[in-house]
């Protein structure tokens, strides 16, 4: 039996609200030679007193600023800007960031179309909006949104652990797997091109309720069906998951001009952080085994109890919701 324990245990340190670290939004647009919009969002949660806040450039005069409107799971405000100099080479930056665990987004759209996109984080604040926009930048910005959003998700990465103690560390996972990344990856597509609509309380409650399905099946041994063919269960479930990970990517918008290499590199973030927490799934593992070696009977069932206690939780959390 590997040593699952010490993952668990690790997890359950975690705050289990679900997607917690959202990141900000600050899209600006140049409205004339030296005017500017910027729209400012926020989410409601966050972990620290201190505001998230954007700034700009003291050459920069904020005109006007609406009042806050509360939009989905975050807030935005209008801000109207009188920069002389306009924005090329000067910084723009977010405060907060480390102290809220989380990052933000920008956008600049500039005359003639110039866009310009950036990634704040607790280490890298400020940016320096050049002149020209880069494929290269919207591919590195977006690989790592794309893994910070499965990294900062307890439910998605609880799924992968599941999946992992379904199958082990066999050529079985690389097929499980596959099916996960080809399930999410369609309907990640499909809702990011408007294919379709979904009632975003219950595909959270049905995200859930694949956690437990899968604790039940992990409970049940090799007698159940799915355990011996589980990349059904795998690819059928990320089906749904895919529908979260949209929902994330359209609280953090696309660069309209560069939709499809965004779109791409998001996914490639989402697997290259899939990939990095399986790998320390085995790591731990392996570290148990040599310190502690392997567990008695009794304790087995225990990952299997996390997944189902804590999906559980989540199937009735987020059930009320949808009866809301």
């Amino acid at each position: 039996m590997r040593v699952w324990l010490m993952v668990c245990s690790l997890l359950f340190a975690i705050d289990v609200a679900a997607h917690r670290f959202a990141p900000s939004l600050l899209e600006v647009t140049q409205l004339s030679s030296t005017t500017f919009n910027a729209t400012w969002k926020t989410p409601l949660q966050k972990v620290s007193a201190t505001p998230i806040e954007p700034r700009f450039p003291a050459s920069c005069e904020i005109t006007s600023t609406s009042l806050w409107v509360q939009e989905g799971t975050g807030e935005l405000k209008q801000i109207q800007l009188a920069c002389p100099t306009g924005l090329v080479g000067q910084t723009v930056s977010v405060w907060g960031l480390g102290q809220n665990q989380s990052s933000a987004l920008l956008r600049v759209t500039l005359a003639d179309d110039i866009f310009h996109q950036a990634v704040f984080t607790a280490t890298e604040p400020d940016f320096v909006v050049p002149e020209e926009g880069s494929a290269g930048k919207v591919a590195l910005d977006y690989t790592w949104l794309g893994a910070e959003h499965i990294w900062a998700g307890p439910d998605h990465l609880l799924f992968v652990m599941g999946l992992l103690l379904l199958v082990g560390w066999k050529r079985r996972l690389i097929y499980t797997v596959t099916a996960f990344t080809l399930g999410h990856s369609v309907t990640l597509a499909m809702v990011t091109f408007g294919l379709f609509d979904y009632p975003v309380s219950l595909v959270e409650f049905m995200i859930a309720l694949s956690i437990y399905v899968l604790a039940v099946e992990l409970a049940r041994g090799s007698a159940g069906a799915l355990w011996r063919q589980p990349w059904w269960l795998a690819g059928g479930f990320g089906l749904l998951h895919g529908i979260g990970f949209a929902g994330a990517l359209a609280d953090t918008g696309l660069p309209q001009s560069n939709v499809p290499l965004a779109l791409l590199f998001f996914n490639l973030g989402i697997e290259l952080g899939q990939l990095v927490f399986i790998a320390l799934l085995v790591l731990l593992a392996a570290i148990g085994r040599r310190l502690i070696g392997e567990w008695t009977a009794a304790l087995r069932p225990l990952p299997v109890y996390v997944l189902g206690a804590l999906s559980a939780m989540w199937c009735i959390e987020r059930g009320l919701e949808v009866l809301a």
